[in-house]
């Protein structure tokens, strides 16, 4: 197993070296970039052959980007304008497409292989003028990635859109060239079961969004801490499907300005991955 951790973990914050550097010491092979420009600003070109030395000097690559989800660009923001590929509205829908353009143009210097998208928030309804609109977003998005060599992942969010059967279903509807799915984990526990989402759509996973919760909510906790069988789904998963973990800022941590306030998130990881590579051997 090659363990890569996102940087969602460090959202509320400018990504730094040393930040780079602790997920190197917690034994990550390569990073996840979370495109929010006040953690990182992926317009920067400059910035982006910063991340590749930092990442190079750790022996780290950078496995994929998350495609940015709102227009903010301020750090310590719960939430801000919505980015939605889905959205109906032409000019929304444009300004979307354009951002994670930005943002896929950051392989010019740093280069990656997924970018990770969201189809729909929570509370959207699964209507076909969304469906459509996401279908135009995408005949855009796809051609833009491939001629970068980088594949497009659509991710399983909470609600009724986005759903492993509801993505499943529109890829095999529509056809479209170089996308593929993120199976994300956590958001799975919450909507019908882990493993069942799994098996809807495993010929169609590229990369995993891995993190735990209690049933009720999208913690995003490491594993082990919530209510997922982590036995049962690593026995379901595809072999060589990298295991990307994407865990939120601890409540500890907030407001400080100490990186060692991430050490027993970090170090808890190691265990998990040691975890992880027992039971991949086990099964």
């Amino acid at each position: 197993m090659h363990p890569v951790l996102s940087t969602y973990l460090f959202v509320n914050r400018k990504l730094s070296a040393a930040l780079v550097g602790e997920v190197a010491r917690a034994k990550a092979s390569a990073i996840e970039l979370f495109c929010s420009r006040g953690h990182f600003d992926y317009h920067s070109c400059e910035d982006a052959r910063e991340l590749a030395s930092w990442l190079n000097g750790n022996s780290l690559t950078l496995h994929s980007i998350h495609a940015p989800t709102t227009r903010d660009s301020y750090p310590r923001r719960e939430s801000g304008t919505p980015l939605l590929i889905s959205d109906p509205e032409r000019i929304r829908r444009q300004e979307a497409v354009d951002e994670i353009k930005r943002a896929l143009d950051l392989v010019e210097c740093v280069s990656f292989r997924y970018c990770i998208l969201h189809v729909a928030r929570s509370r959207d309804i699964a209507d076909q003028r969304r469906w459509d609109a996401a279908f135009s977003s995408l005949e855009l998005l796809s051609l833009f990635a491939r001629q970068r060599g980088v594949m497009l992942a659509l991710e399983n969010t909470p609600g009724d859109m986005a759903t492993p059967a509801n993505l499943k279903h529109f890829l095999e509807e529509t056809r479209l060239m170089n996308v593929k799915l993120c199976f994300d984990a956590g958001h799975a526990h919450l909507e019908g079961g882990v493993v069942p989402g799994l098996e809807a759509i495993r010929e169609l996973i590229v990369t995993t969004h891995i993190h735990d919760n209690r049933g009720e909510r999208d913690d995003h906790l490491p594993p082990y801490e919530g209510t997922i069988d982590w036995n049962s789904v690593l026995a379901a998963m595809p072999a060589d499907i990298p295991f990307v973990f994407e865990l939120k800022e601890p409540a500890a941590v907030i407001g400080s300005s100490d990186l060692q306030a991430f050490a027993a998130t970090l170090q808890g990881m190691r265990t998990v991955f040691e975890k992880f590579e027992q039971a991949l051997t086990q099964t």
